[in-house]
């Protein structure tokens, strides 16, 4: 992959906001010697369109845009072994990505205490997280508010030692080599609350299973 080039106006890419433009500039940097200033503009309007696709509440859309390009990049970076990992990565994968993904995320994030990276996505992600499963997490004191639907893409699918589906079927790439696990839990769209808690004590079990596996300590 090459370097970044000394011209910082990312000749070529249009953007349709000022404010997309600056957040390329300042990513170009921060993955330089890793990523052309092309490149990195075009996962900044890539991850925008998707975004923009999706969103119901446009006034933080450049603000979780940079939040998805940062995760893609970093992703695509540690496949390439061009940034460290760590620790084992996990990507929990549904349909919506509103709902077990989120609540897979939040809770291996909560029990990992930093042992495990994880991500997130969906085949055909939602434009919000439920309702639903945000109160059902708030219960156990775990916050996921400042968490959104985000699409399936192949670099963070490359990047992810264990990739957990859950309900996804055909539409996750599926990578020679690559750790697939699949967790047969119901969809909690639609369920009560009662339902929605009960899935997620589901999905406890599961997460607490796995992260005994992937870090014993």
């Amino acid at each position: 992959m090459s370097t970044i080039e000394e011209q910082r106006g990312l000749p070529g890419l249009a953007f349709p906001e000022e404010s997309l433009k600056r957040l390329a500039t300042e990513l170009a940097t921060e993955y330089e010697g890793i990523f052309s200033a092309q490149t990195v503009g075009r996962y900044v309007l890539e991850s925008y369109a998707a975004r923009l696709r999706t969103s119901t509440i446009k006034a933080h859309l450049i603000t979780t845009t940079a939040r998805f390009v940062r995760e893609r990049l970093t992703a695509l970076a540690q496949t390439l072994d061009a940034a460290p990992k760590d620790v084992p990565e996990v990507l929990f994968v549904c349909v919506q990505n509103a709902g077990r993904s989120q609540m897979a995320m939040g809770l291996m994030n909560e029990l990992a205490g930093g042992r495990v990276h994880v991500r997130s996505a969906g085949s055909m992600p939602a434009s919000d997280i439920s309702a639903t499963v945000i109160t059902a997490m708030d219960n156990i004191g775990i916050d996921i508010t400042s968490e959104f639907p985000k699409p399936l893409t192949d670099d963070v699918v490359q990047a992810a030692d264990v990739v957990i589906t859950m309900g996804c079927g055909d539409a996750c790439p599926v990578y020679p080599g690559k750790r697939y696990i699949d967790w047969n839990l119901p969809d909690p769209d639609g369920m009560s609350a009662e339902g929605v808690a009960e899935v997620r004590e589901q999905i406890r079990v599961l997460v607490q299973q796995l992260l005994a596996e992937l870090s014993p300590s």
